[in-house]
């Protein structure tokens, strides 16, 4: 016979108690059986809402960077068609050809800059929810 067979079993005595305390004591069983299972149960579930949850938050993040990204690039090339870079600077020169300085005009770089904001934002607010998903192998 194999030695895996040919080990001694566990043997656990049982409680003998009288025929009056047998109904008591059933209940009692049942009851502290049940509690142990509730414990094992949210135990687990513990555990694995631990495991998971950090790793749930990093590709929530990652997607939200993601996703900010993408639009905020697409809105920005949208916005900058309708301008020139000649209406954000003005160059003077002096009477040799010479560059002197470079004004920026503020008005137009105000512009669009609330223009990105506000496409990015209704971009964002139209996208509305992602599905995230982890893969649990």
């Amino acid at each position: 016979m194999s030695k895996i067979y040919s080990r001694p079993r566990i043997r656990i005595p049982k409680i003998f108690i009288s025929k009056i305390e047998d109904r008591n004591f059933k209940k009692k069983q049942t009851i502290i059986k049940f509690f142990i299972i509730m414990v094992i149960a949210f135990s687990t579930i513990k555990i694995v809402l631990d495991a998971i949850l950090p790793i749930f938050d990093t590709l929530c993040k990652d997607k939200a960077k993601s996703i900010a990204t993408i639009i905020s690039n697409e809105q920005a090339t949208v916005v900058m068609r309708e301008h020139a870079y000649d209406e954000l600077f003005s160059i003077e020169k002096d009477k040799d050809g010479n560059i002197v300085m470079i004004k920026s005009n503020v008005s137009p770089i105000n512009e669009i800059i609330s223009d990105v904001a506000i496409k990015i934002q209704n971009q964002i607010d139209e996208k509305g929810r992602e599905d995230i998903e982890i893969a649990l192998r």
